[in-house]
């Protein structure tokens, strides 16, 4: 029979421990452990006791009669103080006849006989009393019980307290999502109106200026702070556009974009990823049109959008032979404004590829580059966030299968 009780006993505490594991706040805690600390002994009481400061606090409890939740005593006056000083477990078979035991206290109660254990033995943080109405010695199983209720009762005490530092980090970042949420709308507000309103006086009134180079360079730079403008609010709009994914044919939205670029690019047969089709087309966009632009005074342009495969992850490319650069600026490469040609070589604003590597990382990709001067550039990205190697890097110094896209247009 006591073989049969402790057995139960065991099945108990491991219900108990996978209980604790999804605990989330103190007080189910407390719910668990003040029920199965009663029903692991036979007890007619149980207390769950917290160390606040030099007091004891007993926060709740599990009787047959009222006992003290609710109120507070010093460290060095009660028994569960006893236990969390001298972190050790306290067993009493007749609280009258032990000088640890505040007599006045327990009085009023039906308590005769109590078992005490901290919750943590290293630093407890509290402590778990059982408590009988009649003279009872709980046998050393029971004791072991009651202590590995204890030991798993720290452990979610303190999982308790990391969900909820997560929590409030998760907090915090997502007021600080929408503080800059805020601030872009913001800005796009006072890009697309204060600063459209003053473009429009000075294009206006340059028309009304006699043909000549000053007419020509005042609506040459109108028109550049125009396309500035535009470019500004793009890359403010994809850092914050909700992904769509479904299943996009990028062979044919890559098609599409050399008939508007009217330009000849290699493009492999058959690419299909799980993509924001309208996302995608801009990045890619950008990223032939760049080919395009860098390739276009090479006597024979080549530009090439495929694929590989590196550890079970799909790359893609654009590649073209074009100006390419010095890979020790590529860094400068997706900043916005920066650019790694002067305006009289390549014509650009500096904010093509910004709005590009937001779109990647926006479906949890990545985009890096492979360049030399003079022998083109390739650009490759992934659509998924790829496996920790050392290859993928934000931008891969090792020779390119082919050389091709280069500046940051």
């Amino acid at each position: 029979m006591e073989v049969e009780a402790h057995n139960r006993a065991m099945l108990r505490l491991v219900q108990a421990v996978q209980e604790l594991s999804l605990a989330r706040t103190l007080e189910r805690v407390m719910e668990i452990v003040r029920t199965v600390a009663r029903e692991l002994t036979g007890a007619d009481g149980a207390t769950f006791v917290l160390k606040d400061g030099d007091k004891c606090f007993y926060a709740d409890e599990d009787a047959i009669e009222p006992l003290w939740k609710g109120m507070r005593f010093p460290l060095t006056a009660c028994i569960s103080g006893w236990a969390m000083l001298n972190r050790d477990n306290a067993v009493i078979p007749d609280i009258y006849q032990d000088p640890r035991i505040p007599a006045d206290a327990y009085r009023p109660t039906f308590v005769k006989s109590l078992a005490m254990v901290p919750i943590r033995s290293s630093a407890p943080i509290g402590a778990i009393g059982n408590y009988w109405a009649r003279h009872h010695h709980p046998d050393p199983q029971q004791v072991a019980l009651l202590q590995a209720l204890a030991d798993t009762t720290s452990v979610a005490m303190e999982n308790i307290q990391v969900y909820a530092e997560l929590e409030r980090r998760v907090e915090e970042r997502t007021r600080d999502l929408e503080e800059a949420n805020r601030s872009l709308e913001s800005f796009s507000y006072t890009v697309s109106h204060d600063l459209r309103a003053p473009l429009r006086a000075i294009d206006g009134f340059s028309s009304m200026l006699e043909p000549g180079p000053y007419k020509d360079r005042i609506q040459q730079a109108g028109q550049r702070m125009s396309s500035l403008i535009e470019n500004l609010l793009d890359l403010a709009r994809y850092a914050r556009a909700e992904v769509q994914r479904r299943q996009v044919d990028l062979s044919a939205l890559a098609a599409q974009i050399a008939g508007r670029l009217n330009a000849a690019i290699h493009i492999e047969k058959e690419m299909k990823d799980e993509c924001d089709r309208e996302l995608l087309s801009v990045a890619l966009e950008n990223l032939l049109s760049n080919a395009c632009k860098y390739s276009s005074k090479q006597p024979e342009p080549r530009i090439e959008f495929s694929r590989l495969s590196r550890d079970s992850q799909t790359v893609y490319f654009v590649r073209d032979n074009g100006a390419g650069f010095d890979m020790q600026r590529a860094e400068k490469l997706f900043t916005p404004f920066q650019r790694l040609h002067t305006q009289s070589e390549f014509p650009g604003t500096g904010v093509g590829l910004a709005t590009v590597h937001k779109i990647i990382t926006r479906h949890g990709g990545s985009i890096w580059a492979e360049s030399a001067v003079g022998q083109g550039t390739t650009f490759y990205f992934t659509l998924s966030t790829p496996p920790v190697l050392a290859w993928n890097s934000p931008v891969l110094s090792t020779p390119a299968p082919a050389p091709a896209t280069a500046g940051s247009e």
